[in-house]
């Protein structure tokens, strides 16, 4: 007989979301229950066992992937629908409730019959990692040194003190869990006395206080590629948190942060910079020196160059760190106004303006078309 297809089980759209799903299994497992449905049993626990394998398959990203793409064929040997009845198998419905709603009461998913795992991953860290420009364009290695909880070096990462070890907890005799009767349900929750690790410290560790890490700075090197910009991270894998009990190490993400430069400013692979220039060179034109990461290149200005002019100087820019072509320096210019004349000065200016005054549009063009718009401007509002 085909299976029904896993989203109408769970009564969600193709494009539902992770919350909405488990939303919808809580609900769907709840009115499915064999406790809430004396009369039909059997139904009950049929339509119980296809709901849980829609959501194993569903709440995982790469088994509902495989699933939309080829249906009940691209998951059929990772399902658990092989599964016995509730009686007599080790993961019948007692275990599959308790994964459901054991959350909802403070506990866990694993079974009463399995030991639980007290091992954790350590916390992954982040380090902000300032840089200048040029080290950020060239490449280069930084020395750091990063706070974290390291493995106690005294009891090895166990938190007992040195000669002795942990013992199973007596209260959930190892599993981490304990099972409670909330009315027609059965739930298991954290043990209280070893907080779901399964085991106890009679003995702590003086120097981790049977924490089993302790506080640490480490210094690391950190090979920095050439081209990162602000924004980009680098991992360096294993070195964050040590894990609990043994667990292991998290990883520590270096954030890049680029500092302001005095010349230039980055846009991508491009980089800008201002290059003020003189009123004569902007006439007459001329030649000047502008600086690059790399070294000094010639700029040549054309004559009659007006403020705002954008020059490209082809690769001078930056490589981007996940390749293609080096950017380039767009170099744009502005015309600096002379200041503090002289009296002189202020007279040859004078008889400079009054030359070219007299040629009318010829050597002010944008000036006049600038003028002509604002009169008939002015002439359509008093029309």
């Amino acid at each position: 007989m085909a299976k029904e297809d896993f989203y109408k089980l769970l009564g969600v759209s193709k494009n539902a979301s992770e919350p909405e799903i488990k939303k919808n299994y809580r609900k769907m497992a709840m009115k499915y229950h064999p406790d809430r449905n004396k009369e039909k049993p059997k139904v009950a626990e049929k339509k119980f066992k296809q709901i849980k394998e829609a959501y194993e398959i569903l709440s995982d990203a790469q088994k509902r992937s495989a699933y939309d793409q080829f249906g009940h064929a691209g998951v059929d040997n990772s399902t658990g629908g092989g599964r016995g009845g509730f009686g007599g198998n080790a993961e019948g419905f007692g275990d599959v409730f308790g994964d459901v709603f054991g959350d909802i009461f403070g506990g866990g998913g694993a079974s009463g019959g399995r030991q639980r795992s007290n091992v954790q991953r350590g916390a992954d860290l982040r380090y902000n990692l300032e840089l200048s420009l040029e080290d950020a364009v060239a490449g280069t290695e930084a020395k750091i040194r990063v706070p974290v909880l390291t493995a106690c070096g005294e009891c090895s990462g166990s938190g007992a003190k040195k000669g002795s070890s942990p013992v199973t907890c007596s209260t959930c005799q190892g599993h981490g869990q304990v099972r409670m009767q909330q009315g027609f349900f059965s739930v298991q929750q954290a043990c209280p006395t070893c907080q779901g690790t399964g085991q106890q410290i009679k003995d702590p560790c003086r120097k981790c206080q049977g924490q089993g890490r302790v506080q640490e700075n480490k210094t690391l090197s950190v090979k920095v590629p050439q081209g990162v910009d602000t924004g980009d991270r680098i991992r360096l894998g294993g070195e964050g948190e040590a894990g609990a009990h043994g667990g292991p190490a998290g990883d520590l993400y270096v954030q890049i942060q680029v500092k302001d430069h005095p010349i230039f400013t980055r846009d991508g692979a491009n980089l800008y910079c201002e290059v003020p220039i003189s009123f004569p060179t902007a006439c007459l034109g001329g030649e000047l020196e502008v600086p690059t990461l790399s070294g000094k290149v010639k700029l040549k200005i054309p004559a009659e160059t007006q403020t705002g002019k954008l020059f490209r100087l082809r690769g001078k820019g930056v490589k981007p760190v996940r390749g293609g072509a080096v950017g380039d320096l767009m170099c744009r210019v502005q015309i600096e106004t002379p200041v503090r004349l002289t009296k002189e000065q202020k007279e040859l200016v004078e008889k400079f303006r009054e030359a070219l005054s007299s040629g009318g549009k010829h050597h002010s063009p944008q000036e006049h078309t600038w003028v002509d718009g604002v009169k008939s401007f002015f002439d359509k509002l008093t029309g």
